[in-house]
C-alpha cells in the first residue's frame, strides 16, 4: 500500500504543478500532508516536518545569502565584463546563446555546488535572453543538464556518497568514467546546438541595429509549445508577440525597461542588458571582489569550512565593504528580498515533501519494490540495471536516500551474480544529469526563481531531455566497457 500510495503522491503533485492546478510551493506542503493521513499516519505529520526542516536548514541558510552575495556582486558589476565577452561572442545568434549557456554552466559546475552554478549562469544570461526574447525555459533546461552532468566530480557530492556507501575510494569510481561522462557533456552541447537552432527558426535571423534588434525573417510558427514561454516566466506568449520589434529594446511590455545607454549605437551599446552607469557598480574595488569571490569558491572545493558558513561570512563582507553606508546596506538586501523568499520558502515546503516521503517509509518500499521486481536473468547485468534504475530513483529520491539506502541493496545483489561493487558505484551515477531538475534538489529552485521560469514548464520541458543525456552517458559507459 505503501508503495502504491508514494506513487501517486509524486504523480500527482508533477501532475498538478506541470498542469499550473497549484503554485510547487503549495503543493510541496499540501499533497505529502494529504497523503500523510491517507496512510494512517497524520498524527505524525509534526515530526516529519521538523525533521524534513532540520535536515534542509543548511541548505536553506545557505541558498539565502548565497543569493545575497551573488546578488551583490552582480550590483557592483563583478561580472560586466563577462557579460560583455559573452555578448560578443554570442551577438544575436541564439545557437551560440544557448550553446554559451552549457559551455558557461560546465565551466562554473567545477567548483561542484549547483546553486553557485544557476546563480553565476542565470545573473550573465538572463539579460541577454530577455533581450534576444528566447525561451527562458531552454536557458533552465540547458544549465540544469550541464550541470548534472559536471555534478559527478568526486568534490560534487554523488560519487563521494557513492564511494562512502560502499567503502571504495572516489577516484576509482570517478576517473574510469570520465569517457562515458564527457560523451554525456558532447551530449549536452549537441542538444543546446539543436535547442538554439529552434529558437533561431521561430525567431528569425537577428541582427544588431543603431536602435536595437531587428529581424531580417518572419518566424515560423513554433514546433514546441512549452518554448511559448520565453521572456515571461513561462507564462505563454504567441509567435507574433515573440518577434523582436525594429526601433526598440527587444523587451515584452513585462521586461523592465530599456535604459538609455542600452540603446545607443554600436555593436555593444545594441546589445546593452546591464546598465553601465547604475550607482551600485564599485569599479575601485573591482580586484577586491574578484579576489574574494575567487578565495570563496576556493574554499567551497577545499571545504574548509560548511558551505552555509561561506556564505554567511561572504555575504557579511563583501556588504560591508562595497557598501559601508547602513542605509545601502538595507537598500542591497531589500532588493534581493523576493529571489530569498521564493528560495528558501520552495526548500522549507521540499522539506515536508522529503519529510512525508521519508518518515511514512514510502521512499523505501518504492525503492525495494522496484529492486525486488529485477528478474534473475538480469543478475549478471546488474550493472545496467543500476544505470537505468538511477535515472528514475534520483529523481524521486534525494541523493542521499539513493546512495546510502539503494545503492548498497544493488550492490548486495549485483555480487551474488559476480558484479563487482565498482561497476554498480560507476553506474550510480549515470542519473544525476535528471537529477539536478528533481523537485527534492533545492538548487532547482535557485535556477528557475532567478529566470523567472514557473517550475512546472522546466520539469515539461527539462525531463525528457535530461533522461536522454542519461541514457547517452549509460550508453556510453556500456561501449566503453566501463559498466
Amino acid at each position: 500500500m505503501l508503495t502504491i500510495l508514494g506513487f501517486v503522491m509524486i504523480a500527482a503533485f508533477l501532475a498538478l504543478i506541470m498542469m499550473k492546478k497549484m503554485s510547487p510551493m503549495a503543493a510541496l506542503v499540501l499533497i505529502p500532508a494529504l497523503f500523510c493521513v491517507l496512510v494512517g499516519q497524520g498524527a505524525h505529520l509534526g515530526d516529519y516536518v521538523l525533521k524534513g526542516i532540520g535536515d534542509l536548514a543548511p541548505t536553506a541558510a545557505m541558498l539565502m545569502f548565497a543569493i545575497i552575495y551573488f546578488g551583490v556582486m552582480i550590483d557592483v558589476g563583478l561580472f560586466d565584463p563577462i557579460v560583455r565577452g559573452i555578448l560578443k561572442f554570442c551577438k544575436a545568434d541564439p545557437v551560440r546563446v544557448v550553446v554559451g549557456t552549457a559551455l558557461l554552466a560546465a565551466i562554473v559546475s567545477l567548483d561542484g555546488d549547483g546553486s553557485t552554478t544557476f546563480m553565476i549562469t542565470v545573473s550573465a544570461l538572463y539579460p541577454l535572453y530577455k533581450r534576444l526574447k528566447m525561451s527562458l525555459v531552454v536557458m533552465t533546461g540547458v544549465a540544469a543538464t550541464a550541470n548534472g552532468v559536471m555534478n559527478t566530480l568526486p568534490w560534487g557530492g554523488p560519487t563521494a556518497r557513492a564511494a562512502t556507501a560502499l567503502k571504495l575510494d572516489s577516484g576509482d569510481i570517478f576517473v574510469p568514467m570520465i569517457p562515458a561522462l564527457a560523451v554525456g557533456l558532447v551530449a549536452v552541447f549537441a542538444l543546446a546546438y539543436v535547442l538554439g537552432r529552434r529558437e533561431r527558426k521561430r525567431l528569425g535571423v537577428l541582427t544588431l541595429g543603431d536602435t536595437g534588434l531587428v529581424t531580417e525573417a518572419v518566424p515560423e510558427k513554433e514546433t514546441e509549445e512549452v518554448l511559448v514561454g520565453a521572456g515571461s516566466g513561462g507564462t505563454g506568449r504567441t509567435p507574433a508577440d515573440a518577434r523582436p520589434t525594429t526601433g526598440g529594446a527587444g523587451t515584452g511590455s513585462d521586461d523592465a525597461p530599456a535604459t538609455g545607454s542600452e540603446a545607443q549605437a554600436g555593436d555593444d551599446e545594441g546589445l546593452q542588458v546591464l546598465d553601465p552607469q547604475r550607482a551600485t557598480l564599485r569599479p575601485k574595488l573591482y580586484w577586491f571582489n574578484a579576489a574574494l569571490t575567487l578565495a570563496l569558491l576556493t574554499l567551497l572545493i577545499l571545504q574548509v569550512l560548511p558551505i552555509p558558513v561561506l556564505f554567511l561570512l561572504g555575504a557579511a563582507l563583501a556588504l560591508t565593504v562595497n557598501f559601508p553606508h547602513m542605509k545601502d546596506q538595507k537598500a542591497r538586501v531589500a532588493a534581493h528580498a523576493e529571489n530569498v523568499l521564493n528560495v528558501s520558502g520552495m526548500v522549507f515546503a521540499a522539506a515536508v515533501f522529503t519529510g512525508v516521503l521519508t518518515g511514512t517509509g514510502m521512499v523505501e518500499h518504492m525503492a525495494r519494490w522496484l529492486v525486488g521486481g529485477i528478474p534473475d536473468a538480469l543478475g549478471p547485468h546488474m550493472g545496467i540495471v543500476t544505470g537505468v534504475l538511477s535515472i528514475p530513483l534520483t529523481y524521486f529520491m534525494s541523493n542521499d536516500g539513493f546512495y546510502f539506502g539503494i545503492v548498497p541493496i544493488l550492490a548486495e545483489a549485483g555480487a551474488a551474480h559476480g558484479v563487482a561493487p565498482i561497476e554498480i558505484a560507476r553506474a550510480s551515477l549515470v542519473g544525476q544529469a535528471l537529477h539536478m531538475s528533481s523537485p527534492l534538489v533545492p538548487a532547482v529552485y535557485v535556477l528557475v526563481g532567478m529566470a523567472k521560469v514557473e517550475f512546472g514548464d522546466h520539469t515539461k520541458f527539462t525531463v525528457k531531455w535530461a533522461a536522454l543525456t542519461s541514457l547517452v552517458v549509460l550508453c556510453a559507459g556500456v561501449l566503453f566497457g566501463i559498466i
